[in-house]
């Protein structure tokens, strides 16, 4: 017999009784009735039930030991009885009984338990993520990515694209977050940077000629973390693809992402084909560039409504409705629930009406709307009545933020909501540029290396703000997986679009030489798109935060509580880097 085990902890059956076994895993969980302990021995594969009679040498070895201590069990499997079944257990119809035990690794008290979702904090489960991983929940999330990351792998292969790695030691790039640095020995003074994507290097592949690359690539950003976003580090399902148009890009990526969803979201519909957005559409109708589409309701501009009009809290504003069908049954307090949501959000109130029986409006603000404003409102909305209009007026993004959140809200609450869905869409035509508020300063929206939409033409006579990119997100129920593009393969094209942003031919040349000189010995039309792994297991997973689907993540401060990370180091090595630390004051 095998020095450890004849089999795993999940894989004993009724077929097996009168089998003499051995099996190795954690101690994880005893009961003493009557003096016949019962054990449930834990390994990755499963759980089974151990039993030691009284009296016996097992009983003794296993009575002392404490919980998440590793051992090695001989014994022989026994039928349960048709009482003691557990059919909530694979193994539940059958115990093993011991004979012999052997410890194999002591274990000190645990910090918390282990076979109960407790209220432990993050920090003391981050502190002590080996143990954390050993709970049911977050075994089954790391295998859940496991099995996604191997799936993604043989659909990407099987559509004729080739996995390729790029360099984790490289140079700085302005992709909109801060670099982690990485100082050289050899060379004083100079750093190398983490990839915050391996952008130019899979645009490098395309002009080589690999035609159809991908890489489950690490991505490094030191930016700070949301319950969507880990800080410093993530991984991607990198692609790139050469000769093809945005839509060949969506066809790729909604094969594999409708194929991935289906076979890991546990029976949850995934709607298909993918609506394409625009972004200002976007914007305008869900107050998001990454709505969430399960919730059935949108929002409406009525600036014009209110155009003119004396209610001076509309007056002169952005004013955007949203329309809650089927609320007459609703009390005073839903109301007031939405109001104290939106301050949540940042507003300073929420304004409401609701349409009666005879199409006249009730509420706090109906005294301050005319006939005709209530008339133009009612088509606006196309309201019935029973329906609730909920109000917000202020400058274009507030506004967006804040209804936006308040119509996912005010689905969720009465009904208008699709749960057990992936709703995905993508969200396309987003501008080349913006305005910094502060500075005044044209700056890029998006992907600095994405194609213009009209090229070099567009760039040189359009208004910079009104000229759009060949740039698109995909997103699912609310969370935006990736943005990608089609890129920015000519030389002129790449000058004026910097130019245009405030870098110099001179600055061009300087940051992206390598890219410019690839591009002058024949560069294929490209494009590609990276969607979080972290994010779309997040979502299999049905987890709020994704820290939930990663092994050892950082936490909320970008520390690494397990290995002591960041951490100091001391003056010979600062020497041997050519470094100093300054610290604040």
């Amino acid at each position: 017999m095998h020095r450890y085990r004849s089999h795993h902890c999940g894989e004993l059956r009724a077929p097996d009784v009168g089998t003499d076994v051995r099996l190795s895993g954690w101690l994880h969980n005893r009961r003493d009735l009557g003096g016949i302990l019962f054990i449930d021995l834990r390994d990755h594969h499963g759980l089974v039930q151990l039993v030691a009679r009284p009296g016996t040498a097992a009983n003794e070895a296993l009575g002392h030991l404490t919980k998440e201590t590793v051992v090695r069990v001989d014994g022989t499997v026994v039928n349960r009885g048709a009482e003691n079944v557990n059919p909530e257990l694979p193994t539940g119809e059958i115990e093993v009984e011991v004979t012999d035990v052997e410890v194999l690794g002591a274990a000190e008290q645990i910090p918390f338990t282990i076979n109960a979702e407790d209220g432990v904090n993050e920090e003391r489960r981050l502190e002590y993520r080996f143990l954390d991983l050993r709970r049911e929940r977050m075994h089954r999330n790391i295998m859940l990515r496991t099995a996604v990351i191997s799936a993604i792998r043989q659909k990407m292969t099987a559509l004729g694209f080739n996995e390729m790695a790029t360099p984790i030691l490289s140079a700085t790039s302005p992709e909109g977050a801060r670099d982690f640095l990485v100082p050289s020995r050899l060379h004083a003074g100079r750093f190398y940077a983490l990839p915050q994507a391996p952008q130019q290097f899979k645009q490098l592949l395309m002009i080589a000629g690999f035609d159809r690359y991908f890489q489950i690539a690490p991505c490094f950003r030191d930016e700070d973390a949301r319950a969507d976003r880990s800080p410093g580090e993530f991984y991607q399902l990198d692609v790139e693809m050469s000769f093809v148009e945005q839509e060949d890009v969506f066809q790729v990526i909604e094969k594999v992402m409708t194929e991935l969803f289906e076979e890991f979201g546990d029976g949850r519909h995934v709607t298909s084909p993918f609506p394409r957005i625009p972004f200002r559409e976007a914007m305008d109708r869900y107050g998001s560039d990454k709505p969430d589409l399960r919730a059935r309701l949108e929002l409406v501009d009525v600036t014009s409504v209110f155009e003119g009009s004396e209610f001076k809290a509309f007056a002169g504003k952005h004013v955007r409705a949203l329309a809650v069908p089927d609320t007459a049954d609703q009390p005073r307090k839903f109301f007031d629930q939405m109001g104290e949501y939106a301050v949540e959000q940042g507003a300073k109130g929420l304004a409401w009406v609701r349409v009666g029986e005879d199409g006249g409006l009730t509420g706090p603000i109906a005294k301050f709307l005319t006939a005709e404003n209530t008339a133009a409102l009612l088509s606006a909305l196309d309201a019935k009545p029973g329906t609730a209009v909920f109000f917000g007026a202020g400058a274009y993004d507030e506004v967006s933020k804040i209804m936006g959140a308040v119509r996912v809200e005010a689905a969720r609450r009465t009904g208008h909501f699709d749960e057990g869905v992936f709703r995905f869409c993508w969200i396309v035509d987003f501008p080349m540029y913006e305005k910094d508020e502060e500075t005044g300063r044209i700056e890029f929206s998006h992907n600095p290396f994405s194609m213009p939409q009209g090229g070099l033409e567009a760039l040189r006579t359009q208004d910079p703000l009104s000229v759009l990119a060949w740039q698109y997100d995909i997103v699912c129920n609310g969370v935006e997986l990736s943005s990608g593009a089609i890129r920015n393969h000519e030389p002129e094209v790449m000058y004026e679009a910097f130019e245009i942003a405030g870098y110099s031919r001179e600055d061009v040349e300087r940051e992206f030489g390598g890219m410019l000189r690839a591009f002058s010995f024949g560069a294929p039309p490209h494009g590609g798109i990276a969607p979080g792994i972290d994010r779309i297991v997040m979502l299999l997973a049905d987890e709020p935060n994704i820290r939930e689907t990663i092994a050892f993540p950082l936490n909320g401060n970008a520390q690494d509580l397990l290995m002591g990370a960041p951490s100091e180091v001391d003056d010979a090595r600062l020497r041997e880097l050519h470094l100093s630390v300054r610290k604040p004051k």
